[in-house]
């Protein structure tokens, strides 16, 4: 997971300055209206909108539109129905991609991911080629001067933790899907922050990047895939050494 940790330090910096042009909130919306649509509008009972709504108060969304995207989902405001769709495909030097969606026209949005996909030097293919290659699971960030080593692993491991990798600057903890939020709840009230948490789909085998371009390649490919409006979440298995990384966010 090499070069995960500091990805995902680019990408919270990158969902601020989203958050300031309101892209950002277009897809947190979405995602509270399909949430509460599939699971019901109570957040204690809805797991998956529970982790909406969380997303969406860190992102300083306006509790008015919280409770207006959630009632859109429910059908007690009209709204848009939304379709989620999982698209495929390959970037360059084989790195696997995973696209999840959500959409209320399929076509287009299909047609128009395939063709950021060829200009960024990558193709889509048929589902099931690579999703195989990714398995759910929580994943939790957390720069290393805000705990101790010794005492975030006594903390975690106790709610159910699964692994802690240290990094340079970070700590990356992996949880099952079910014990993903006792172990983020204990984060929180041992009051420390923490840099990403979420249910994410983590490759099971890694792509290598050797070098410089390779790596603004791949990366270009992630970025205009997660910059078109109907993109939720963009999993894929490079693998970028910091050093790499640091320089690319550095000029980005």
């Amino acid at each position: 997971m090499s070069g995960h940790s500091k990805w995902a330090s680019i990408k919270h910096k990158k969902a601020n300055v989203d958050a300031k042009r309101g892209k950002l909130f277009t897809k947190l919306i979405k995602e509270l209206t399909v949430a509460a649509r599939s699971g019901g509008a109570n957040p204690e009972a809805n797991p998956r909108l529970r982790l909406a709504v969380l997303r969406a108060k860190e992102a300083n969304m306006p509790k008015d539109n919280i409770e207006k995207a959630i009632k859109k989902g429910t059908g007690e405001l009209p709204g848009v129905i939304y379709e989620e769709v999982t698209y495929e495909g390959y970037g360059p030097i084989g790195v696997a991609i995973l696209v999840e969606v959500l959409t209320d026209n399929k076509n287009r949005t299909a047609s128009e991911l395939r063709n950021i996909f060829s200009k960024k030097g990558g193709n889509m293919v048929g589902a099931g080629s690579v999703s195989w290659l990714f398995n759910m699971e929580g994943l939790i960030i957390i720069d290393k001067d805000k705990i101790s080593e010794d005492k975030l692993m006594n903390l975690v491991l106790e709610k159910g933790a699964e692994d802690m990798v240290t990094q340079d600057k970070t700590y990356e903890i992996k949880t099952s899907v079910r014990d993903f939020e006792n172990v983020k709840q204990a984060i929180e009230t041992g009051n420390t922050e923490m840099i990403s948490a979420e249910l994410a789909k983590i490759p099971t085998t890694l792509v290598k990047v050797e070098d410089k371009n390779t790596a603004q390649m791949v990366l270009g490919l992630v970025n205009a895939l997660e910059d078109h409006e109907d993109v939720q979440n963009v999993y894929a298995n490079f693998d970028i050494p910091d050093q790499i990384l640091n320089e690319l966010g550095e000029e980005s």
